[in-house]
């Protein structure tokens, strides 16, 4: 996702959003190490997010990128920032018993005086509990606070060149459905169909070529998808069962992830009954998801929908989506659940997850769409329905 992507004003905006929310929790310099939000600060792009890299994000000034050497150039050619903004530290210290990256961080921070009121994403995948006791031993306890999700809530609304970039990805990801509905047959083994979707998603279409998604896709069938988080096996796709598959298309970093479910034969009344009841929250949910409705009341759609045919979620029912890196396409901050109060804005994107979990079987339908003035629109152009195939 390189820089050129975005206006340089729509950077400064990002910028300014973040460091109004620095200022209500009193950080005087933010440490980003989440690689979502270094992107979205700085258009930085990269594979690299296996090592201790951040954007430093002071109360004045320009942003400053940090990573390992041989990442610099990845950063000259991805950010907006000048070279003179880019620092690194000791390729030797790379896996090194001895000696962490944070050691270097340590040595720029105090160099440019931020000692003080230093803000870190303490809960986040790439920050490391070395790398915060690294960082204790050299400021104090009490230099750091945590501010987990505060770049993350910054994102929730989306500029019209974001929304964009997502419809891109919606269309990819329709298409990756298309090659999966074609494929679905008896007998094939389902990483060889897993193959031609992730191809197809990475080829993309004429003029929006793909990119790699920060989830690989789910596809579990017949009792396999009784548990929600399944990839994929060799096992040929057999008669009497439903499988469903959760994949995203991805361009320049945005995704767009959307379900659906298949099923070899004829379809049992249960499964029938589940498929009317998740088609029935997803126009209700889209329905109520207008600005200034909260997410619990969106939610609350769906769980009422279920109960009207007897069955029970118990687990959240959608999440904001966006911009991501591996190994979560979330941004980690509102949840389509009860007791979550966040009222919904204009322009705000949610997955919607209306799935639903027996001992012996699951089914999921699921939309990425947009919050308006009219309620939720899909962002990606799909059949919905339960997708059956003769056997």
């Amino acid at each position: 996702m390189p820089a050129s992507d975005f206006s340089r004003a729509e950077y400064a905006a990002r910028i300014a959003k973040t460091r109004s929310a620095m200022a209500a929790q009193g950080i005087d310099t933010l440490l980003v190490a989440d690689p979502s939000n270094m992107a979205w600060l700085t258009g930085y792009d990269g594979w690299s997010f296996y090592v201790p890299q951040m954007v430093i994000l002071p109360v004045e000034g320009t942003p400053l990128w940090w990573g390992r050497t041989q990442d610099k150039a990845g950063a000259a050619q991805t950010t907006w920032l000048d070279a003179s903004d880019l620092h690194d530290w000791p390729e030797e210290h790379v896996q090194h018993p001895d000696h962490h990256p944070v050691e270097a961080l340590v040595t720029l921070l105090r160099d440019h005086g931020w000692t003080r009121n230093l803000g870190v994403e303490m809960d986040n995948y790439y920050y490391s509990a070395a790398s915060h006791r690294v960082l204790e031993q050299a400021f104090g306890r009490e230099a750091l606070s945590d501010a987990t999700g505060l770049v993350n809530w910054q994102r929730a609304v989306k500029s019209s060149t974001e929304l964009d970039m997502m419809r891109k990805a919606g269309r990819l990801t329709a298409h990756m459905h298309s090659v999966l509905r074609e494929g679905f047959r008896e007998g094939v083994p389902k990483h060889e169909l897993v193959a031609q979707v992730q191809a197809a998603g990475v080829a993309g279409l004429p003029g929006l070529p793909g990119d790699y998604p920060a989830i690989a896709p789910i596809a579990p069938s017949g009792r396999e998808a009784s548990a929600s988080h399944i990839t994929w096996n060799d096992r040929p796709l057999t008669a009497g069962e439903a499988t469903y598959f959760e994949v995203s298309g991805c361009f320049r970093r945005y995704h767009c992830p959307g379900s659906r479910t298949l099923f070899l034969g004829d379809p049992p009344a249960d499964i029938r009954r589940a498929e009317a009841a998740v088609l029935t929250a997803i126009e209700d949910a889209f329905a109520a998801a207008r600005p200034g409705v909260t997410c619990e009341e969106v939610a609350a759609c769906v769980y009422e929908s279920f109960a009207r045919t007897g069955y029970v979620k118990a687990n959240r029912t959608g999440y904001p989506i966006g911009l991501s890196y591996p190994p979560d396409w979330g941004e980690r901050t509102m949840s389509l659940r009860p007791g979550d109060t966040t009222p919904l804005q204009e322009n705000m994107t949610f997955h919607l997850m209306p799935g639903l979990w027996t001992p012996d079987w699951g089914l999921a339908i699921t939309e990425s769409f947009v919050v308006t003035p009219e309620g939720g629109k899909p962002l990606a152009d799909m059949p919905r329905d339960l997708v059956v195939k003769p056997v």
